[in-house]
């Protein structure tokens, strides 16, 4: 089975298929974020400036908190090249291209009690309530994504996983349920959907014999399951096609992707949304499913009439 994707710009290399990134995952739609701004303008970009933009790419945090002339001093090149870069990605200057990293950092670092936190002592801000916010937030969600998303590429993403031997499907920490509704679904479709590590199973053990063959399907989102992050690698090390749905571009199992997926979380609550990544999984199932065939369909029917034999479900 293929493994790679076709080159496509400086971010989707064969190795990494990009999808979904028209959003911070807090603060909102982010057309206008640093990484969609370079990934848009890298091609037309001198070579000095794409340095400058990998760099940048690669070191948020020093962006958000040091001066101009630190980052130019610890990168080698010069402060003007950063200022250049600045403008050329139609940013003021430089330090609203740092102010607007800095904001990003800054809510999502923030831990989950200090969010909690704010939620209690805010107040309803002109006249929309938390309710009228949250559903603004998951709707903005769903249409940043889809704006976002390349169904071609979404259709590829789909054959490898239809085409896979096996998929092992993983998600810790809040991802853990989001990864097992996934893999339940693709359980009525055949016996190759696996979920690593349910009701205390070994991670080990699902994912040990994986090869050039199989898939490994990974959710994880802040704060990130180390586990995830070791299960990617180890996949990508086997030869397997490493699927990676996120919400951050700095999430660590990216650079063991064969294709990545960053959707947007933003969210009035205290944990980021799920909303998107449910949407994309359920569309993404829906994509395997068609490619599935006469064969999925019986498989389906005789679960239903085992469910309905074993009484796990009253029929209608």
């Amino acid at each position: 089975m293929k493994q790679m994707v076709q080159p496509l710009t400086r971010y989707e290399t064969d190795e990494t298929l990009r999808l979904g990134s028209a959003f911070d995952g807090y603060g909102g739609r982010v057309l206008t974020s640093f990484e969609e701004r370079l990934a848009t303008s890298y091609d037309s970009l001198s070579a000095r400036l794409r340095e400058a933009g990998d760099y940048i790419a690669a070191n948020p945090l020093d962006t958000a908190t040091r001066s101009l002339r630190a980052v130019a001093d610890h990168s080698g090149l010069a402060p003007a090249t950063f200022t250049r870069l600045a403008k050329a990605l139609d940013y003021q200057n430089f330090e609203e291209l740092r102010e607007s990293m800095r904001k990003r950092l800054e809510r999502r670092h923030s831990s989950f009690a200090d969010r909690a936190g704010a939620l209690q002592v805010e107040s309803d801000t002109e006249g929309r309530s938390l309710v009228a916010r949250s559903r603004d937030a998951c709707v903005a969600n769903i249409d940043g994504l889809v704006d976002a998303l390349d169904t071609s590429r979404f259709e590829e993403i789909a054959k490898y996983l239809h085409e896979a031997r096996r998929v092992v499907v993983l998600g810790g920490l809040g991802s853990t349920a989001i990864a097992e509704y996934a893999a339940y679904m693709g359980n009525f479709l055949g016996d190759a959907w696996t979920p690593a590590g349910r009701m205390g199973g070994s991670i080990g053990s699902a994912v040990t014999d994986l090869d050039s063959r199989d898939a490994l399907f990974v959710i994880t989102k802040p704060p990130f399951s180390t586990t995830s992050i070791r299960a990617a690698e180890f996949a990508h090390t086997r030869g397997a096609f490493v699927l990676v749905v996120t919400d951050t571009h700095t999430c660590p199992a990216l650079r063991h992707a064969s294709a990545r997926v960053v959707v947007p979380t933003d969210s009035p609550n205290f944990f980021s949304s799920y909303v998107a990544t449910m949407f994309f999984v359920e569309t993404l199932m829906a994509m395997v499913a068609k490619r599935a065939g006469p064969a999925a369909t019986e498989r389906i029917a005789d679960i239903e009439t085992a469910n309905l034999a074993l009484g796990e479900v009253i029929g209608l």
